[in-house]
């Protein structure tokens, strides 16, 4: 049986590597494609870059399973003009690279540090991003992630109800600082608007160190139990090994596929 489920790997988790180093690390892992930085490995506006990259992709017979933007917003705030990528070099670079979805930031506050206006701002400009980005055969995918208005289950939410478009979702990952079982229910709560999932094993702990995904095994067969039921097909990306030692990465990968083999 075929699986629900596309393994890959995000670029940022290793900067320093080249982009055909990070194609050699993945298509020796095994796994089936890449998540593409905007600030390192495919710079916003750079649409050589990112054809180039695209490129080497194909030749290596791996997909774009996103275009991870730093794209946070900054428009909607005059003070902030030119500390942001603009959107339209972001998109671009995104249609360029073959990315179908584009990871985006929900600002860089908290959601308990932001205003309801400033919420509102943030869903008005994404309604008309999504609408741009469509055209193009692209959504939009948040991450999430704490300073930001996608720091919490609820605030996420709030947002893309606010929102309200098909083309937006949630990128999913495990928060830091809280209880697997507050995590499991977070990714129930959101789980019909959660598109790519970002993998990693943090444990509880409220200030932990990355650990071998092997670790976190009893808590990921509970978050794909709940990704598999909704017979949706994701994106299952690892972000950052244990030590970020890339002699990791081979080790994680080996784990992730044995798990979505084993639900075949």
């Amino acid at each position: 049986m075929k699986s629900l489920f596309k393994l890959g790997l995000v670029s940022i988790s290793f900067r320093a590597l080249s982009a055909e180093e990070l194609i050699g690390l993945v298509v020796n892992a095994g796994l089936q494609g890449i998540e593409w930085g905007g600030d390192v490995h495919v710079p916003h506006g750079d649409l050589a870059v990112a054809g180039r990259v695209r490129r080497l992709c194909e030749e290596a017979g791996l997909e774009i399973s996103a275009y991870g933007s730093y794209y946070r917003f900054g428009d909607c705030l005059p003070e902030s003009e030119g500390q942001d990528p603009e959107f339209e070099s972001v998109l671009d670079s995104a249609e360029a690279l073959g990315a179908t979805v584009i990871r985006v930031w929900a600002g860089e506050t908290g959601s308990k540090e932001s205003s309801e206006d400033w919420m509102d701002r943030v869903a008005e400009r994404t309604r008309e991003t999504a609408e741009l980005s469509s055209q193009r055969g692209i959504s939009i995918g948040f991450e999430f992630h704490d300073h930001s208005l996608t720091d919490t289950i609820e605030s996420t939410a709030h947002l893309l109800k606010k929102i309200d478009h098909p083309s937006v979702t949630t990128f999913w990952q495990t928060p830091l600082g809280v209880s697997h079982t507050e995590r499991l229910d977070g990714l129930k709560k959101i789980i019909g608007n959660v598109s790519n999932i970002h993998c990693n094993y943090f444990g509880d702990s409220l200030w932990p160190g990355m650990r071998l995904l092997e670790e976190g095994a009893v808590d990921w067969q509970d978050y794909l139990d709940v990704l598999e039921k909704t017979g949706q097909s994701r994106w299952i990306s690892i972000e950052h090994v244990k030590n970020h030692d890339v002699s990791n990465f081979p080790r994680d990968a080996a784990t992730l596929k044995a798990w979505v083999e084993e639900r075949r």
